[in-house]
């Protein structure tokens, strides 16, 4: 592979790439002999663009991209890039309904990232917002765990967090942050309406100038032995305890 090429694996995260940015996709690489129902679904995608396919034997494959790949991998001349702060402004200008945001406050790991990303998709959060510092960047460990949703979810880095969140605020958006020791639970808090919700990175939880610009603080409640849950579930549960208190 060209040391200008990216590589993509796996098929739900080729599949939204196929969808999203045919035109970037230079050679789908396949295992030779899998001619299942999805990946018929890939073979067509890519011949409605004109993308080459290469059938190749799992050893070689596996030459091609060492990390798990489903026996599908995409190049592709360049990785989708985050959007910009003026490209949040202009999504949050077009929304028809309350905005649901999450602010991923220092997740380094791109396994986590990843998982956020495929879990706001799926909670139809509008955008994650992350600091261009502090946070792990879009590559194919990302788009591999996020399952498609690193091409479909809007992915907002900013160079000033507290600057952004202090922005939101002005826009008539709540932020809710989450902190092992806040009073009020998660599950007692009120989510409907225009809302951000703030999760702190995997060790060390929210930044002093992040938790200072919630308006909220709240807890997950735990009943095991385990002090804290992994950023990636934590946000799970708030998530979809927001999708259920506003449907």
């Amino acid at each position: 592979m060209s040391r200008n090429l990216t590589q993509i694996a796996g098929v739900h995260a080729v599949a939204e790439l196929l969808k999203k940015r045919p035109g970037d996709v230079q050679r789908l690489l396949l295992k030779k002999g899998r001619h299942d129902a999805r990946i018929q679904g890939l073979l067509q995608l890519a011949e409605k663009s004109g993308i080459e396919v290469v059938e190749l034997e799992l050893v070689e494959l596996e030459k091609h991209c060492p990390n798990p790949h489903q026996g599908v991998v995409a190049e592709t001349i360049r990785a989708r890039q985050a959007q910009s702060e003026s490209d949040l402004q202009a999504l949050l200008d077009k929304l028809q309904s309350d905005a649901f945001l999450l602010i991923l406050d220092g997740v380094t790991d791109p396994h986590n990232l990843g998982a956020c990303l495929r879990t706001a998709d799926a909670a139809g959060v509008n955008a994650v917002i992350v600091p261009k510092d502090k946070s792990a960047s879009l590559n194919d460990t990302v788009s591999r765990v996020a399952t498609g949703a690193a091409e479909s979810m809007p992915l907002i880095t900013v160079t000033n967090l507290a600057r952004c969140m202090k922005s939101l605020q002005d826009r008539g958006i709540w932020l809710i942050g989450t902190a092992d020791e806040a009073d009020h639970t998660l599950f007692q808090q009120d989510l409907k309406g225009p809302i951000a919700l703030v999760m702190g990175s995997e060790g060390s939880g929210l930044r002093r100038l992040s938790r200072e610009h919630c308006d909220h603080l709240v807890s997950i409640p735990m009943a095991g032995a385990v002090s804290s849950l992994n950023v990636s579930v934590a946000t799970g549960v708030a998530l979809f305890e927001a999708v259920r208190q506003r449907s």
